[in-house]
Formats: C-alpha cells, structure tokens, sequence
C-alpha cells in the first residue's frame, strides 16, 4: 500500500474534467429538469444530429449503452439462433455476449500481437455457410485493419460492425471511427473518450433501412406508438446523459488532442528508459484516442505492485481471452489464439486523461524503471525474436 505521503493518482480523471465543465454541464442538465422531458427529450434528437455530424455518418441512433448498441444492430441485421458471427475473443465480454444472446456463435479469430487489434488476415479462413456478420473491435482505441475486413466482407456478402466502444474520435485512413463499416457502435460509458455520467451509446450507420429498424428495435420494436412491428428491447438512452454527453462535447476535440499528445508522451519517455513495458503498436494509416493506455510487461504482478506502492493505479485489460471465459468455451468456435493468450498475460494500463501533465507521466515512468532488475530492462520476449519498442 502507498505510505500516508504518497498521492494517489486518478487512473482516469474525471474530477478535472468536470470542474473544468461544471457550468456547462449544470446548464444543460437544468435545461432538462426545467421542460420535463427525461425520455426521448429535445437533447436526444440534438446529440444525434451531432454526433452524426462528428462522424460523417447518415444516421446515429443513441441507445442506453455501448452493449445495447451492439446488441441492437445484430437484432437489426436478423441475426439469429445457429448464425455465426465472427469477432475477437480479446476484449469486453460485451462483444461476444450478445451474439451468444441471440442464440448465435461467436467466432473467435486471433489478434495482432503488436496492436491487440484481430488480425484480420486470419479472417477468411474462418468464413462458413453460417457467418451472417463479422464484428471487429478497435480496441484501446486504436481501429482495426477496416479496408480489409470490409474487403472480405464484400466477397462474401457480409456486414461488419466496428464494436467502436474505445475508439469514437480515432480516424482510420482520414475517416471517423465509427463511419468505416456497415454499422458502428460506440459507447458513452464515464471511462470512455467520450462519456457521460451513467450507461450510453451510439449506433451509426449510412443504411437507412438499418437505422430505421435500430430505432424502432431499441423502443420495443414500435413503429409507432403501440404499434409493434418487429421484436425490440427498451433500449434509449435518457435525456439528462444526453445532455451531459453534449456538454462534453465542447471540449472534445481538444480532450482527442490532448489523448494522443500523452500517449505520444508516454511513447517517447518508454522509447528513452529503461522502463520493462512496451507501449502497443500504432500502425501509421490510423490514430488511437487511448481509451485505455496499455502496455506490455513481463511479471505484471510486480509490476503492479511497484506501481501501487507509490500510489499509481493500473487495470488489465483483459486477464483472460473469452474462448476461455467459463461461459463461452461451450458457446464458441475458435482456432489456435495463441497470441490472445500471449496478450492476456502480458497487458497493463496506466493512468490517461487528457488532463494528465508531462509530470503525471514522468511519474509513472519512473515508477516503472524504479528498482526494475537488469533482465527487466531488455526487451520483452515474445517467443519469435525480440519485441521491438
């Protein structure tokens, strides 16, 4: 435990973001206690309309969370019992649960070692009479390869839906996370790039069709009022997170800004210690809003602890890989996912804000060189050569 003399820092700090907001943040919510309306309210066709706006996007459908969104547009595509939807087994459960839900299969396909991201090389070859779909996640807020999974989603028909949950505001190729795919979803959970004070999300599509049924799906499949035209769920996202998610918005792009100058910071003070982590790789055609900043360690438990003793938080993002999750090792079909495995051991995520200063960094980096062992200090070993910075 850190001594009574050692401050404890945000791993994300929402505390400065809000006083730095609160006037704005208390307006808008007045607003909404003043009319009345707390569901389906005037602020919820206004973030919409932004948020589309933001991403390029036709449509943007909110919802009352990231997994809802997903869940939503699998509903709006008619995924069903015994369809297969091909996707990664690292990250959120949320991702696999709700294919698993609708009684179909997830499939899980291996990620990239250096990005975490699903390889989408491997992807093909998973491809079967039953894929109705396939899912990528741009995990830690980086996108995945989008021009080549939509290229084999072409060849063989199939929608893709980004599960865009950490990345709303990282570009892939010049586009918006969120307007690469079919579908794009995205959540507004409080540790999110983008978040309000409680469960939201977003789906965003080009396809009318499609977003008319995620609209009519997520207020129990009505058409109109007491009138059901297909299966939905109670899915909308409250008037009051919508008007906090709108008064985060005024500052949002200096927040996206202010994310990639910290990982960049986080990048070079890494690259010129001789700290033991490794910070994920960016491939050059995309940015990453660092919803979580993740590194690779070897003995992530000392690690951890070296890092707790001086009063810096860390998270894992994720111990273990859904194929060997106990509810999913019956409900999957997978390959060899060595490297997910590899991953799961290994990854750790340190404090990002997009209020942290070079100081905050320096005192992470620090922490992590402090006391290290010589062999801690090499790069790490993957099993296929040396892992470069």
């Amino acid at each position: 435990m850190p001594s009574p003399l050692t401050p404890i820092m945000e791993f994300i700090d929402l505390k400065t973001q809000y006083r730095e907001l609160k006037v704005s943040i208390h307006n808008r919510i007045d607003r909404v206690l003043e009319h009345g309306q707390y569901i389906m309210g005037p602020e919820v066709h206004e973030l919409e309309e932004r948020l589309a706006a933001y991403t390029g996007a036709r449509h943007c459908v909110t919802v009352a969370s990231g997994t809802e969104a997903l869940l939503i547009s699998l509903m709006a595509l008619g995924i069903k019992a015994g369809d297969e939807v091909i996707t990664t087994p690292f990250t959120f459960v949320a991702t696999a649960e709700v294919i698993a839900l609708l009684g179909a299969t997830p499939v899980f396909i291996d990620i990239e070692r250096d990005t975490c991201n699903i390889d989408a090389g491997k992807i093909a070859s998973a491809i079967t009479p039953k894929t109705r779909a396939i899912m990528p996640v741009s995990l830690y807020g980086q996108p995945a390869d989008m021009d080549e999974i939509n290229c084999i989603a072409s060849q063989h028909g199939l929608p893709v839906i980004e599960d865009a949950a950490q990345s709303f505001g990282a570009t892939y190729k010049g586009r918006k996370s969120c307007n690469l795919t079919t579908i794009g979803c995205t959540s507004f959970f409080p540790s999110k790039p983008l978040g309000c004070y409680g469960d939201g999300g977003a789906i965003f599509t080009s396809d009318d069709t499609l977003a008319q049924a995620c609209r009519e799906i997520r207020v129990h499949g009505q058409s109109k009022r007491y009138h059901h035209t297909r299966l939905g769920v109670g899915g909308r996202m409250d008037t009051l997170q919508c008007a906090i998610v709108l008064a985060k918005l005024e500052r949002f792009d200096w927040e996206v800004r202010r994310r990639r100058e910290v990982g960049e910071k986080y990048r070079q003070h890494l690259f010129r210690s001789a700290a033991p982590a490794r910070m994920i790789s960016l491939r050059p055609d995309r940015d990453c809003v660092w919803a979580q900043l993740t590194v690779l360690v070897e003995d992530r438990a000392m690690v951890q602890a070296r890092l707790k003793a001086q009063g810096i938080p860390t998270a894992v993002h994720y111990p273990i890989s859904l194929d060997l999750q106990p509810a999913y090792q019956h409900l999957c079909r997978s390959g060899n996912l060595a490297n997910s495995h590899w991953a799961a051991e290994r990854v750790m995520s340190l404090p990002m804000s997009a209020d942290l200063d070079e100081d905050g960094v320096r005192h992470v980096i620090d922490a992590l060189v402090g006391g290290c062992t010589r062999l801690e200090r090499g790069y790490l070993t993957t099993g296929e050569g040396s892992y470069p910075p």
